[in-house]
């Protein structure tokens, strides 16, 4: 007879409301940060709206309380008067698919014609980059402006996928290697990133 499966436990949560992102900390060494526009619009099944097309318009959506539901859930509170209960391991495994989720919900968003709303224009953000010292021979220039795809949403994201750009660019990018200024002011990974930005991004060496 097998032993039945440890349940995943939350070990850390903390609510960035600036950012607008829920960080959860799990009891198998993961973590995961969660946009509220995310958790919002991927809510449960059951809790959601009843209609064929997926949520949508929820770009500034901000979580306004959370309240854990015994060892099992957490319950959420949105500014826009939705709630919702989430299972813990219904947000790992959010947290585990968010790239093909989030990438499946936009391609949703198209298919039925909608967008993410909140002050959209085009639905793109751009945002000017600074490169400094190796990075900036690296790239070729000190800066550029560049539109950024629906899954970057904050500097972590922004920097996977600067490293993801073009072949060798991965290590020069990792966290631990620079450091990340977002309009002058210095930038944690969890810090957005919005249209009209200027994100500067400095090696660690160059510091001193």
């Amino acid at each position: 007879m097998t032993e039945a499966a440890t349940p995943l436990t939350p070990t850390a949560i903390k609510l960035h409301r600036k950012s607008r992102l829920l960080e959860i900390a799990f009891s198998d060494d993961t973590r995961y940060l969660y946009p509220c526009e995310y958790l919002r619009v991927l809510a449960p099944a059951t809790a959601g709206q009843g209609s064929h097309e997926p949520v949508h318009g929820k770009r500034m959506v901000v979580i306004t309380h959370i309240e854990p539901q015994g060892t099992a859930a957490l319950q959420l509170d949105f500014d826009d008067g939705f709630s919702c209960s989430y299972a813990w391991d219904h947000l790992h495994a959010l947290g585990a698919d968010y790239e093909r989720n989030w990438t499946d919900y936009l391609q949703a968003l198209q298919d039925h014609g909608l967008d993410r709303g909140a002050g959209d224009t085009d639905g793109k953000v751009r945002i000017k980059l600074l490169y400094f010292i190796q990075l900036a021979k690296l790239a070729g220039r000190d800066e550029e402006e560049v539109e950024l795809p629906d899954t970057v949403t904050h500097v972590e994201s922004l920097l996977t996928w600067l490293g993801s750009r073009k072949p060798g660019w991965q290590e020069s990018f990792e966290p631990g290697k620079v450091q990340v200024t977002v309009n002058r002011h210095f930038a944690e990974p969890y810090t957005l990133v919005e249209d009209g930005d200027e994100v500067a991004i400095v090696p660690r060496s160059m510091q001193a």
